[in-house]
């Protein structure tokens, strides 16, 4: 018999996607269908044929008997929620305060709790002290968990660490981290194949230590299904807010943002990272030499910005730019127009290859000797 290839090659083809990627069933068969957790992500009415991972918010296919006993454990008994114990105030104490006002059928939606490796008093940002309810050796298995940033860097080759994070990760519904709380993920392979935000400064740092992840700036939290990742601070908020949605739906967390005067904008594009005085941080670094000084202005958007200092310094004009001409250098600016005594311009281009202008000036501040105004521009070419 003689066999086409071309018609060959197509069905192995088909044989091997209907292996690897799960396949709607239609509304009216009887098999036992395999579908996404609840999560709120316009995927939950979905069946598939069999296991693998939802293709809309990519969290891991259950069948539909287990699913539904969720959506009854979560209406009877509160979610359990961990929060490693972090440094940043805001990381973790923000989103506990949103988790804490959300409500199902009139019990809290959360048990949260915090956890560290060790009892006893840790001490925040500031200078807070907190008392972590449990340790690793004894804490609830955790259907959330909450990675709040602050000084994470030690923490990173704590095997303890990594290993309660991973070990938890695997039951969890949703892991969620706040600002440079993702390096904790990253480190336990966690980001690899997603995508994932951080703290606006730190963004460099984690398209470094997590080449397989894809790193945006341009978001206050980014969702990968079971994975969610906030920028900085504030946005740990924002995050919270949305993980509530993916759990109980948009209209308890529109309560839960209402319930704390909050104005939620869950579709906003508004995200540090994406403002334009991003590319002053070397600018910002260097200046800090100057040990009295004061902001005049600081503001701006994505296209644009302005920075402007009152220096209290015996350094001319011209002895500040010339200072600052190496710092930015090293950032690859090439200068437009140097050597005059009150200003300078450059051009450069961002990590995505778009073109920007900067320039700096100096001006004397009258009736001060030793006072000095530095402004710093910068705006996208064209």
């Amino acid at each position: 018999m003689r066999v086409n290839l071309r018609t060959a090659a197509f069905t192995l083809l088909l044989v091997a996607a209907s292996v690897t990627s799960p396949v709607l069933l239609p509304a009216d068969t009887n098999v036992e269908a395999w579908v996404c957790p609840p999560c709120s992500g316009g995927c939950d009415e979905k069946t598939f044929d069999h296991a693998g991972s939802c293709p809309v918010c990519g969290m891991e296919l259950v069948k539909e008997s287990a699913a539904a006993q969720l959506r009854r454990e979560a209406m009877e008994k509160p979610l359990t929620l961990a929060i490693l114990e972090g440094v940043e105030i805001i990381d973790y104490a923000g989103p506990w305060e949103v988790f804490g006002q959300a409500s199902v059928h009139n019990h809290p939606a959360f048990e949260i709790y915090s956890v560290a490796q060790t009892a006893g008093p840790l001490t925040t940002a500031m200078g807070m002290s907190v008392n972590p309810k449990y340790t690793f050796a004894d804490a609830p298995a955790p259907d959330v968990i909450l990675l709040p940033g602050g000084n994470v860097r030690p923490q990173l080759d704590n095997t303890a660490v990594l290993a309660w994070i991973r070990d938890s990760s695997r039951r969890a519904r949703v892991v969620f981290s706040v600002c440079n709380g993702a390096f904790f993920l990253a480190k336990a392979g966690l980001l690899d194949g997603l995508e994932a935000t951080t703290f606006a400064s730190l963004i460099p740092q984690l398209r470094k230590e997590a080449p397989k992840t894809r790193v945006v700036s341009d978001r206050r939290f980014v969702d990968n299904g079971k994975i969610v990742t906030a920028a900085g601070l504030s946005s740990g908020i924002d995050g919270a807010l949305h993980v509530i949605e993916k759990l109980f739906g948009r209209g308890q967390a529109e309560v839960v943002a209402t319930g704390l005067e909050y104005h939620w904008q869950p579709d906003s594009r508004w995200a540090r990272a994406a403002l334009a005085d991003i590319q002053l941080n070397a600018v910002y670094g260097w200046v800090r030499q100057f040990a009295d000084r004061s902001v005049i202005r600081h503001a701006g958007t994505p296209e644009q910005w302005e920075t402007q200092w009152k220096l209290t310094t015996d350094k001319s004009g011209s002895q500040i730019l010339m200072d600052l001409d190496p710092i930015v250098g090293k950032e690859k600016w090439s200068p437009e127009a140097s050597g005059k005594e009150s200003g300078r311009s450059w051009k450069f281009s961002d990590h995505e290859g778009r073109a920007w202008k900067a320039a700096a000036t100096v001006a004397p501040v009258s009736g001060d000797p030793k006072g000095r105004l530095l402004t710093i521009r910068v705006a996208r070419a064209g």
